[in-house]
């Protein structure tokens, strides 16, 4: 396939695409973890957990959907749903950490270290999504060890299902687009 002067071949932009794709995925990683660590969490702290929890689950809800959408209306499916995947699973792990964090605030009793900081909080929540598990850090809590059982079966729903959804909107993507002159028909992952 020829190329006319100051166009990009199809593999150029492609590789364009991807590289912008993975700046915005690691721009929206950096902010979401500088606003967990910049939010006043302390502020919650006289809230019931639950509330907290329900919320950032139903923004992780809005978010997903609005991803979706986005896959499913992106010129490449593929490379946006890297993007997705590569925003909502920080989006999901810090918000678990935000959770454990105010969980150890309000009783610190809940976790085997008496002190558990923002970052430890994170770490915890890294762990127990890897399945690591190294022990420094446990639940020992009833209420602890409980919202840790909720987000290991969110994990592996987040790793299967979500996937899946993401997969599944590559797909109806390529059902919806129609042949045109700016849409790309080599190349595609």
């Amino acid at each position: 396939m020829t190329t006319t002067p100051g166009q990009a071949s199809p593999s150029a932009e492609r590789r364009r695409r991807i590289a912008v794709a993975l700046l915005r995925a690691l721009t929206a990683a950096t902010v979401l973890v500088a606003l967990y660590y910049l939010a006043p969490l302390n502020h919650l702290t006289g809230l019931p957990l639950g509330i907290p929890l329900a919320v950032a689950l139903l923004v992780l809800l809005a978010v997903t959907i609005w991803q979706i959408r986005a896959i499913t209306q992106a010129a490449f499916p593929e490379i946006r749903a890297i993007e997705a995947l590569a925003t909502t699973a920080p989006l999901f792990l810090l918000l678990y950490a935000a959770t454990y964090f105010l969980m150890a605030q309000a009783d610190p009793a809940s976790f085997s270290t008496r002190l558990l900081t923002r970052t430890d909080a994170l770490y915890y929540t890294v762990t127990v999504f890897t399945t690591v598990g190294f022990g420094d850090i446990s639940a020992t809590s009833q209420s602890a060890r409980l919202l840790a059982t909720t987000q290991m079966i969110l994990d592996l729903l987040v790793l299967g299902l979500g996937i899946r959804v993401f997969l599944g909107a590559i797909q109806l993507a390529h059902r919806n687009q129609t042949p045109g002159p700016d849409t790309p028909t080599t190349d595609r992952a």
